[in-house]
């Protein structure tokens, strides 16, 4: 045995063991508890919204490169009439089309998705939507 440590508070090979199973049992329940916020978490970012633009300046077009413009602006884009589930723009970022709008339309609401920032609505929808699930 070592010089350094008393026999007596050595570890014996159940004790090891015994360690090794509470360890392995930590880890196995942590699994089970987070996959199922994993997969709640993927349900909410598909039905998560967002709208275009946020609300804040709903008064505002979209240009065909995704920034506001006043009002009226020739070649922009009226506000969508509702928000977009996380899905359809998860979809449309994907090389598919935001449901009920022309394809000019649909380019410019997801340049301006792609342009959203903290602190603007449907941002956090957006982010979840970049980061990757595994």
């Amino acid at each position: 045995m070592s010089d350094d440590i008393p026999e007596t508070e050595l570890p014996t090979e159940g004790t090891t063991r015994r360690r090794a199973l509470l360890l392995g049992a930590v880890g196995a329940s942590a699994i089970i508890s987070i996959r199922p916020a994993l997969a709640q978490t993927q349900a909410s970012i598909l039905t998560c919204e967002i709208p275009v633009p946020d609300p804040a300046r709903r008064g505002s077009y979209i240009a065909p490169d995704g920034k506001l413009v006043p009002a009226g602006t020739p070649g922009a884009f009226a506000p969508a009439g509702r928000p977009f589930k996380g899905q359809d723009v998860k979809r449309a970022l994907s090389g598919g089309q935001l449901p009920g709008v022309d394809y000019e339309r649909n380019r410019a609401y997801t340049n301006y998705i792609r342009r959203l920032q903290s602190g603007t609505s449907g941002f956090t929808c957006f982010a979840s939507l970049q980061m990757p699930r595994g």
